[in-house]
Order: C-alpha cells, then sequence, then structure tokens
C-alpha cells in the first residue's frame, strides 16, 4: 500500500532542528513520504538566526511545479515564506487544487529574529484564506490581529476570531502563555467549534521547532483522512513526545546548552 504522500514548502535549517528537516522527520516517522520545496536557506542555530537567503523564485517555483505535476500528494504544510512574491505563487498553485493544506504562518524565530520581510503579511493573509486550518503561536496571533494575548480569555477570544476572518479552522499554540503548570492548545474550527488540547508543562531552554513539528503532524493526520480534531490531536501528542524526548549538547567554548527536539524518536 502506498504511503502518503505530504509536501512542505519552507526554509532549510541549517541545524536541522526547525523548517523543512524538522518536516522531514517527522513526516517519516509517522509513515508519510515527505517532499520539500525550499522557500530559502537560512543559517541558524537555536540561539541565533544569523542570516536568511531566499530561494530564486523561478526555482522557488520550478519546485512546486514539477512536484505537482509528478505525485499525488495528499496534504500540504507551509512554513516559512520569506517574500510576498513566494507567498503569491504559492497562491496561485493552490487556489484551485483540493489538497487539504496546514499554514503555519511563520513570523518570528523562537529567538525573536524577525524572518519575514515587512511587506509580506498581506500576502499571507491571502494564503490564509486557503488553508484547511492555520496553526498560530501567539506572537504571530498579535501581528494578525493587532492585539495582545496574554490571558486563556485572550486566546479564546483571537482563536475565534482569526477562524472567523480567514473562514478556516484555528490551532493556537498556548506556548507563549504564562503559566508554568500547564500548556494549553485551542483549536476552534471553522463552524466555532472549540477544542482544548492540554498538557503539563514542559521546561526546556529553548523551543526551536516545536511550531514546524506540531504543524507536520497536523499535516499527517489531514493526509491519513483524519478529521480536523483526530489530526490536532495527533499532532499535539506527537509534539510533546517530541518535547519530552529532546536532547542537548554544549555548545563548543562556551557554556550554553542548544537543545533539539526528538521528532525521530517522539513516536515512541
Amino acid at each position: 500500500m502506498a504511503k502518503p504522500i505530504v509536501l512542505s514548502i519552507a526554509g532549510s535549517d541549517s541545524s536541522a532542528g526547525a523548517g523543512l528537516q524538522a518536516d522531514l522527520k517527522t513526516f517519516s516517522t509517522l509513515g508519510c513520504h515527505g517532499l520539500t520545496a525550499v522557500t530559502c536557506v537560512v543559517a541558524e542555530t537555536p540561539l541565533e538566526v544569523r542570516s536568511i537567503h531566499p530561494i530564486p523564485l523561478d526555482i522557488f517555483r520550478d519546485q512546486l511545479e514539477i512536484l505537482f505535476e509528478s505525485y499525488p500528494i495528499n496534504a500540504i504544510k507551509t512554513g516559512l515564506l520569506c517574500t510576498p512574491e513566494q507567498v503569491a505563487i504559492v497562491c496561485k498553485l493552490l487556489q484551485d487544487r483540493d489538497i487539504p493544506l496546514v499554514v503555519d504562518p511563520v513570523m518570528v524565530a523562537s529567538t525573536g529574529d524577525t524572518l519575514q520581510t515587512s511587506d509580506s503579511l498581506g500576502a499571507l493573509k491571502k494564503l490564509l484564506t486557503l488553508a484547511t486550518v492555520i496553526t498560530p503561536n501567539f506572537p504571530e496571533a498579535e501581528i494578525l490581529l493587532n492585539r495582545k494575548i496574554q490571558t486563556s480569555n485572550d486566546q479564546e477570544s483571537a482563536a475565534h476570531a482569526l477562524a472567523k476572518q480567514f473562514a478556516t479552522a484555528c490551532y493556537l499554540k498556548g506556548g507563549h502563555s504564562t503559566s508554568n503548570q500547564e500548556i494549553c492548545d485551542l483549536l476552534v474550527e471553522r463552524d466555532g467549534v472549540k477544542r482544548a488540547l492540554k498538557a503539563p508543562f514542559q521546561k526546556i531552554p529553548q523551543t526551536h521547532g516545536t511550531g514546524c513539528t506540531l504543524a507536520a503532524a497536523f499535516a499527517v493526520g489531514l493526509a491519513e483522512k483524519r478529521t480536523i480534531f483526530e489530526a490536532a490531536h495527533q499532532a499535539h501528542q506527537f509534539t510533546q513526545r517530541a518535547i519530552r524526548d529532546s536532547h542537548s549538547w554544549k555548545a563548543p567554548g562556551t557554556d550554553l546548552a542548544i537543545m533539539h527536539l526528538d521528532q525521530v524518536q517522539g513516536q515512541n
């Protein structure tokens, strides 16, 4: 039996903790074949984003076109789209295709570095209207709604507002909550039905790649024809296991620990 095929449209992370590399590890662990279209090459670690190098537009478009021509793609996940021109290409290629789409609106790295150009937001909002589900964190939701999100009431209000504004399901991640007892992710479906997905708070030095991993696992669930909630539940559990099984190294010549999720062991 053929494996489901999931396409990741995202940046390449040199530390292999986020972006395409995290997506591919997640797809493979969950039993799917992963395809990739590289948007940019990012020189980064969980501690620093040093530089971002967008892929030339003709090469970016060629990657997508040959994959759509060659594979029966079951789901798509987008991550870092660093220019409005890249977003426009994706919108044009997806607008007439009935393929489940998970949009992780990557705007800010876990280090706090800005990852998109300032004029990409308007283009990104158009892509969000094509999504089956969007998976913002608090800072990304704040940018999209132009308001602060701090409390659980803020989170619920924001998730409903995003689902309504973009006519899609919204999975608003709770990792930036001030609670140190429990993480609460909130799923609001297109019809307004709300589900909370909770887990004990796990303190780790860096959260690099958690958003990519969750969105990739969500796309796998949709590729497997699960319901939105079933796919969300699988993604939530997979990401929490990957955090639990994370591993770290000491950066040479420093006392700094660099931590990575373990997407490969996250299945166990």
